[in-house]
């Protein structure tokens, strides 16, 4: 892989936690780069996606890895039925989880830009997945999971979870209908690179999931990582409105000029959706256990940690709900002054 980069015989090793794909950092004789071994759900064509967007950002004078072609001249590398890419570095750190209202409103800030920029982005998709956050089809899949795999030997402590899910899905108010937007599609914290005393937020990574969207839903998706204290893995996980605030402030300093009122209306309701979208999905792969990534080190299986990551995303959808008043004051005040 290394060699057709031009850098065989690099020093190579392991970068990040994400959940998909295998990345690594490589020291090469031209400096330093990502080199990244797709998800097989991600089709090649993704990075043609990547290419455009990178270019188009890196024009606007935003910060953002650029995609690295091959030495034959192409945007990616296939071998073995796998698809590698390398992508330029970026000198900066991930952060697992936002740790105050400062790190929060940084966050907000360098989505808004991106948001912002990408309003003139005119370009037909190659890789984007349609229905990524079509709830109910991800519903549905828990259900089909919950039926398909009543010999578990977890079934007995995942299926109460599950119900508990679906119960909350019933809860869900509806979303208003709103023009799709050019959207990064997994504005997690990890997926925001920061300067190394972890306060300035530098630019958006992971370019895998760009897609034209609702844009609440790709704001909901923020939120639901960022206001999370305890992070995906935490016990005790709750939603911060402290850093809400920090956060939805910040971006509405940019965003109010481009936001509609049906936009910026729907943000809570989006939010506790992906919640609970999110927790449908972590517990139907604690009973299939063959997407997410999973930490060998602290869980005895998959199963035990999407368990726990599905438990996390319901308590803070339930926290949400007992704050919802509050929160939609803090949206009209971001928006509507």
């Amino acid at each position: 892989m290394l060699a057709a980069w031009g850098a065989a015989g690099s020093e190579l090793s392991p970068l990040g936690a994400g959940l998909i794909n295998q990345t690594y950092a490589v020291e090469g004789p031209r400096g330093r780069f990502v080199l990244q071994r797709l998800h097989p759900m991600f089709r090649p064509e993704v990075n043609l996606d990547i290419d455009a967007v990178t270019r188009y950002l890196a024009a606007q004078g935003l910060l953002t890895p650029r995609l690295l072609r091959t030495t034959t001249g192409d945007c990616w590398f296939g071998h073995e039925g796998q698809t590698w890419r390398a992508l330029s570095w970026v000198d900066g750190m991930g952060i697992e989880r936002v740790a105050d209202a400062g790190q929060a409103a940084e966050a907000g800030r360098v989505l808004a830009r991106f948001h912002d920029a990408m309003q003139g982005f005119e370009h037909r998709f190659h890789g984007s997945r349609s229905g990524v956050h079509d709830t109910a089809r991800h519903l549905a899949k828990l259900r089909e999971a919950l039926a398909k795999h009543r010999g578990h030997p977890r079934y007995r402590c995942i299926e109460p979870l599950a119900g508990r899910i679906l119960a909350a899905a019933g809860a869900l108010p509806v979303l208003p209908p709103v023009p799709e937007r050019v959207v990064h599609g997994d504005p997690k914290i990890g997926n925001i690179l920061f300067s190394h005393d972890q306060r300035r937020a530098l630019c958006l990574i992971d370019f895998d999931t760009l897609a034209p969207m609702a844009l609440p839903l790709e704001l909901g998706d923020a939120f639901r990582s960022w206001c999370n204290p305890a992070g995906e893995d935490g016990s005790r996980a709750f939603f911060s409105l402290e850093i809400f605030r920090a956060a939805l402030m910040a971006y509405a300093e940019l965003a109010r000029g481009f936001l509609l009122a049906a936009e910026w209306g729907s943000i809570v309701a989006a939010t506790r959706t992906i919640q609970v979208e999110l927790a449908a999905r972590f517990c139907a792969d604690a009973l299939e256990e063959s997407y997410f990534g999973w930490d060998r080190q602290r869980f005895a299986s998959a199963s035990e940690h999407h368990q726990l990551r599905a438990e996390s995303q319901l308590a803070v959808a339930e926290s949400l709900l007992a704050q919802e008043a509050a929160a939609e004051t803090v949206v009209r005040e971001a928006f509507a002054g």
